[in-house]
């Protein structure tokens, strides 16, 4: 893993025109269950037009690339099958490395495992026969109780266990719902064995998707800092965090520096932004109109001060939000501490001013009472 700055980075040009390929999360980033995120067809078709290719990387295994494909074009993205890379195709290729060709895989999934195992010369079977060389488990909505039991007993046996992730958890419009590494659980809980996972952040994932888009410059976009934002540092690759999947800007604050990403935007209109790295001083982080600082030492949580600068023009809410986000996120890792913080705010003249609607807006109040 490369080392990672304690600092956002920045970019002069749009990112757009900085890299060549955008490997896209897809859940919580281009949709959310069935529906478009906002904006996010219209975004995609400016990024292409911009001369960035994009791929769409999920680490979702439960269909396959066309149905993927079909899905987004339904949306208003344009997808070609041959864009979208899953993880279900780096465990097949995982295990096609590994085992001789035809060799019998039990799946606890769903299509799309069954065609990446085929792509790659292996036989997707569902049940524990004694000549079954392997076990892939990826995400399914209808995964059942039979295939987990057939899972048990091939693992019982010791034969190979591939997980395609360990997400705890999907987003959905009814908020975090089980994922896969939910339902990784339950075969962990009665096996005792433990599986080689090869999605994301395991740099498997990321060679898959370098190797099937030939990006030379990727930037991997990605809702969460535990798969999408680890991963991309993990194999050397700039990031852009977006806010519309499961990531806090409290999480955000909080995380270590394996998980920070390289720039973060509301959402992947980052895509075609500049971007502006927070200045960092001993009076504390500067971005935009805001200036972020370490408040007093104390038992529990970090603190830390969002101050409102006195000659700085009101931009825009989101940016502004943005501006202030970055700020803390520069001087919450700077500080070298990692882990929970409290954010209060102080206007120039020592009042709370907007800064207070700004934290509440980012869901950094503190209603602990204390």
């Amino acid at each position: 893993m490369r080392p990672v700055p304690s600092n956002l980075g920045s970019s002069a040009r749009p990112l757009a025109e900085v890299y060549d390929v955008a490997l896209l999360d897809l859940d919580g980033v281009v949709y959310i269950g069935p529906d478009a995120v906002p904006a996010a067809p219209e975004v995609l078709a400016a990024v292409r037009a911009a001369g960035m290719r994009l791929a769409f990387v999920t680490n979702n295994a439960s269909r396959p690339p066309e149905v993927v494909a079909a899905h987004l074009t339904e949306l208003g993205i344009e997808a070609a099958a041959e864009e979208v890379v899953s993880s279900a195709q780096a465990a097949a290729h995982y295990l096609a490395d590994r085992l001789p060709a035809a060799a019998k895989v039990l799946v606890v999934g769903t299509t799309g495992l069954e065609a990446a195992l085929r792509e790659r010369g292996l036989v997707p079977v569902y049940e524990a026969d004694d000549d079954v060389a392997a076990v892939v488990q990826g995400y399914s909505p209808d995964l059942s109780w039979r295939q987990l039991a057939e899972g048990a007993v091939a693992i019982n046996r010791g034969v190979p266990w591939v997980a395609t992730n360990a997400d705890p958890t999907v987003p959905s419009p009814r908020g975090r719902l089980p994922g896969n590494g939910s339902l990784v659980a339950a075969l962990r809980c009665a096996t005792g064995a433990e599986p080689i996972v090869t999605g994301k952040p395991d740099p498997t994932m990321h060679r898959e998707s370098v190797q099937r888009s030939g990006a030379q410059r990727p930037l991997v976009v990605g809702d969460r800092l535990d798969t999408d934002i680890e991963g991309a540092n993990a194999a050397g690759c700039d990031s852009l965090l977006v806010l519309t999947g499961v990531t806090s800007p409290a999480e955000l604050l909080a995380a270590g520096p394996e998980r920070r990403p390289t720039y973060l935007s509301a959402d992947v209109r980052g895509l075609l932004n500049v971007h502006d790295r927070p200045r960092v001083t001993d009076a504390g982080a500067v971005c935009g109109r805001w200036r972020a600082t370490t408040g007093p030492a104390g038992s529990g949580p970090r603190r830390l001060l969002l101050h409102d600068t006195e000659d700085a023009t009101v931009a825009d809410g989101e940016a502004d939000d943005l501006d202030a986000l970055r700020a803390l996120c520069a001087i919450s890792w700077a500080s070298g501490a990692e882990g929970p913080v409290r954010v209060a705010a102080a206007g120039a003249d020592g009042t709370r001013g907007q800064g207070e609607q700004v934290i509440e807006r980012l869901g950094l109040a503190d209603r602990s009472g204390g």
